[in-house]
C-alpha cells in the first residue's frame, strides 16, 4: 500500500502485507464462509453422515455434531472462523441445531452474493436481513406451543429429535429417558426454571452395551476408597464432606526439635499418634460413616478410619465435591473440629463397585437430589465419545425447553412457513430491502432441501410438497425423511425448543451481515517460523486446502 508524493512512494503497510479490496474481497469471504457450510451439510437430519476428523497427533474424533466438526476443523481464512463462531455460540447458547445455523449462516451469504452482483449494494442487503431475521422472530413465536415440566411424552421427544441422527438411534429411547429424569431432577423452580448443567456428572466406561447406561440419583466418583480394611458398603450412609487434609498440620512458623534420646522420639510420636487419633474420633463422633476428603489422608489415619469401619474417600476433585454437598444436602467442612452431626449428608448407600476394570464410588439413594451422575457404557472410546455428545446435546434441550416452556415443530416444517411468511411480508416493503428480505426467506428453504437431499429425496419435488401443505395452512407439516411423505410432525413428535430455532437464525443472520460489511481485507504478514516454530505449525486435513489464506 503506497501513497506518492512529489514523485516520492510512501509505505504505509509492512512489506509483503496482503491486501484485497472491493468486490474480491467480498467474494472471498463469502466463499470461505460458504465452503465451511458446505464441510457441514451433510451431516444434517437423521440421515445425515458423520465425519471423521484426525488431529496433528492422530488422535481421531467421529462425529455427526456441527460444532465439534467445525471446532476441530484446523480452519484457517479468517471469514470462516466466523461461520465456527456462529456454531460455537448455539452450543453454548442452546446445545443443538449447530449445523443448521451454520447452514443456514452459508446459505444467506450464498443469497446476498447473486443480489451483490445485480448491483444491490451490501449495506441495503444488511439492513434487509436484519428487518427479516427480527420479522422471523415474531412469526416463530407465534408458531410456538406451551410445553410444561410434567409433560414427559413431550419432553422424551424433545430429546429423542435432538440425538436423531447422532449415532445414538438404536438406544434413543434409553438415553432420552436418562436425559428427561436427570434434567427434571436438577431443576431449581425460583419462579422460574432454571437449570443449571454443571450438576449432572457424565462418567464413561468403556465395556458392555450402550443400554446398559444408566441414571445414578447421586453422584459417582471415579476413585476408590483409601484402605482395603474399610467396608465396600455403608447402607444408610451420613457422609462427611471434608476441605482439609486429615494429617497434623505443620507449624507456620520455622521451629527446630532437637531430640536426645529415643524415649524422647517414643514420646514425641506418641503424642503424633494420639493427635491423629483425636481428630478421626472428632469425625466418628459427629456420627459420619463415610468421609470424602479433598485433599489427602495420612496412612495413621487411614488405619483409624479403617478401625472405626469409616469408608473414606480422599483426593475428590473441588467440582464433584459441591456436587455431593448438593446431592446429599451436606456442607462442606473447612474446619475438623467444628464437625457436627448436622453437617452430614444423607445418602441410602455408598459402595465402591467395578466398573469397567476400575474400582468407582457410587452415592447412591439420595433424598430429592440437586445433583445427579449418569453412568455412560459402550463398546468402544469412541462410540462413548459420540454418545456422549448426543447425549449433551439432548440434555441440554431438555433444559431449555423447560427453562422456556415454547416448542416448535422440526422436521423442516418452521423453516418452510417462516419463508412463506417472509415472502408475504417482502412484498409489503418498498425499496430495495425487499429484495434482501425475499433472499431471506429463500435461503431458509436450505434446511428442508437438505434433509431431503441427505435422505437421498429430489429436494425440489419435497421442497414444492412442503410449499403446497403450508399454503393450504397446516403449519407444521414436515418432512419425513425415512419414508418421503410429507407428515405433521406435531403429531410425529417430532419437536424443538423455540430458542433453538430463534438463536440459530438470529446468530447466522449477525454473522452474515458482518462478513458482508467488510470490504477491505489487510492481511499482515506473519513472522517467518524459525527451526523450532517450524514444527509445530498443525497440517490441515487434505481437502481443506480451499480454506487458506490463498
Amino acid at each position: 500500500m503506497a501513497g506518492q508524493m512529489a514523485g516520492q512512494p510512501i509505505f504505509i503497510l509492512r512489506e509483503g502485507s496482503q491486501r484485497t479490496k472491493g468486490r474480491e474481497a467480498q467474494s472471498n469471504n463469502i466463499m470461505a464462509a460458504k465452503a465451511v457450510a458446505e464441510a457441514v451439510r451433510t451431516t444434517l437430519g437423521p440421515k445425515g453422515m458423520d465425519k471423521m476428523l484426525v488431529d496433528s497427533l492422530g488422535d481421531v474424533v467421529i462425529t455427526n455434531d456441527g460444532a465439534t466438526i467445525l471446532k476441530e476443523m484446523d480452519i484457517e481464512h479468517p471469514a470462516a472462523k466466523m461461520i465456527v463462531e456462529v456454531s460455537k455460540t448455539q452450543d453454548d447458547e442452546v446445545g443443538d441445531g449447530t449445523t443448521t445455523a451454520a447452514v443456514i449462516a452459508g446459505e444467506l451469504l450464498k443469497k446476498a452474493e447473486e443480489l451483490i452482483e445485480q448491483d444491490v449494494h451490501p449495506t441495503i442487503i444488511a439492513s434487509g436481513y436484519r428487518i427479516a431475521s427480527e420479522k422471523a422472530g415474531e412469526i416463530l413465536q407465534t408458531l410456538a406451543k406451551k410445553v410444561t415440566i410434567d409433560d414427559e411424552d413431550i419432553l422424551l421427544n424433545i430429546a429423542g429429535t435432538a440425538m436423531t441422527g447422532k449415532g445414538a438411534e438404536a438406544t434413543k429411547d434409553v438415553l432420552s429417558r436418562i436425559a428427561v429424569s436427570a434434567i427434571k431432577s436438577i431443576v431449581d423452580i425460583d419462579g422460574q426454571n432454571k437449570v443449571e448443567m454443571d450438576n449432572i456428572s457424565v462418567e464413561k466406561k468403556v465395556g458392555a452395551r450402550i443400554e446398559d447406561s444408566e441414571l445414578i440419583t447421586g453422584m459417582i466418583i471415579d476413585k476408590e476408597r483409601v484402605h482395603s480394611n474399610m467396608p465396600k458398603k455403608v447402607a444408610n450412609a451420613k457422609i462427611a464432606l471434608i476441605n482439609t487434609a486429615i494429617e497434623l498440620k505443620e507449624t507456620e512458623v520455622d521451629a527446630e526439635i532437637s531430640i536426645t534420646s529415643p524415649e524422647q522420639l517414643q514420646s514425641f510420636l506418641d503424642q503424633e499418634e494420639k493427635m491423629i487419633r483425636s481428630i478421626v474420633e472428632k469425625i466418628v463422633a459427629s456420627g459420619a460413616n463415610v468421609v470424602f476428603c479433598q485433599k489427602g489422608i495420612d496412612d495413621m489415619a487411614q488405619h483409624f478410619l479403617a478401625k472405626s469401619g469409616i469408608f473414606a474417600v480422599r483426593r475428590v476433585k473441588k467440582s464433584d465435591m459441591q456436587k455431593l454437598a448438593r446431592a446429599t444436602g451436606g456442607r462442606l467442612i473447612t474446619n475438623i473440629d467444628e464437625i457436627t452431626a448436622t453437617d452430614l449428608g444423607k445418602a441410602e448407600l455408598v459402595e465402591e463397585k467395578k466398573v469397567g476394570g476400575d474400582e468407582m464410588t457410587f452415592v447412591t439413594g439420595c433424598e430429592n437430589p440437586k445433583a445427579v451422575s449418569i453412568l455412560l457404557r459402550g463398546g468402544t472410546e469412541h462410540v462413548i465419545d459420540n454418545i456422549e455428545r448426543a447425549l449433551h446435546d439432548a440434555l441440554r434441550v431438555v433444559g431449555v425447553a423447560i427453562e422456556d416452556e415454547k416448542l416448535v415443530a422440526g422436521g423442516g416444517s418452521p423453516e418452510v412457513e417462516l419463508a412463506l411468511r417472509l415472502y408475504e411480508y417482502a412484498a409489503t416493503l418498498s425499496g430495495r430491502e425487499q429484495l434482501a428480505v425475499k433472499a431471506f426467506s429463500e435461503a431458509l428453504e436450505i434446511i428442508p432441501r437438505t434433509l431431503a437431499e441427505n435422505a437421498g429425496l429430489d429436494p425440489i419435488d419435497k421442497l414444492m410438497e412442503l410449499r403446497a401443505h403450508h399454503e393450504k395452512g397446516s403449519k407444521t407439516a414436515g418432512l419425513n425423511v425415512y419414508t418421503g411423505d410429507i407428515i405433521d410432525m406435531w403429531q410425529a413428535g417430532v419437536v424443538e425448543p423455540l430458542r433453538v430455532k430463534t438463536q440459530a437464525i438470529n446468530a447466522a443472520a449477525e454473522s452474515a451481515v458482518m462478513i458482508l460489511r467488510i470490504d477491505d481485507i489487510i492481511a499482515s504478514t506473519r513472522a517467518p517460523a524459525g527451526p523450532s516454530g517450524a514444527d509445530m505449525v498443525p497440517n490441515m486435513p487434505p481437502g481443506m486446502g480451499g480454506m487458506g489464506m490463498e
